[in-house]
């Protein structure tokens, strides 16, 4: 099948997403500095934050482990799941990183983009 290992590549992508997405959540929960200072959030309580956070970082790891066990139900979450972050990658971009959160919106559309094109086969030449 055509794009077999980009979907590989990209239900890993998610996995580590997902996971990190988790760890930041818990970061947010506990009141952690990283979130603390003088920036501005748009969601500006951390609980709130936190629990968001988590809840993509599981919607993006059960779309990473359903696209490695190769479910078309993996599809639709593995996209879901990469388009969410994209946007909650966007509504990042002004915070103290905004080159991170390009960066993490940037993989967000590549692994949206190995999940669209899988499975697409190749039209044979005309003789």
């Amino acid at each position: 099948m055509r794009g077999a290992g980009r979907v590989v590549f990209a239900a890993t992508l998610l996995l580590i997403v997902g996971t990190l997405n988790i760890i930041y959540g818990i970061g947010a929960l506990d009141d952690a500095n990283i979130f603390t200072g003088d920036h501005r959030y748009i969601l500006t309580n951390l609980n709130t934050l936190g629990w968001v956070l988590i809840v993509l970082g599981v919607i993006q790891l059960v779309g990473g482990l359903s696209l490695m066990s190769g479910n078309a139900f993996g599809r639709i979450v593995g996209i879901v799941g990469a388009g969410l972050g994209a946007i909650g990658a966007l509504l990042s971009v002004g915070s103290g990183y905004p080159w991170w959160s390009l960066a993490i919106f940037a993989l967000c559309i590549y692994i949206l983009h190995g999940i669209v094109v899988f499975d697409r086969d190749e039209r044979a030449p005309s003789a």
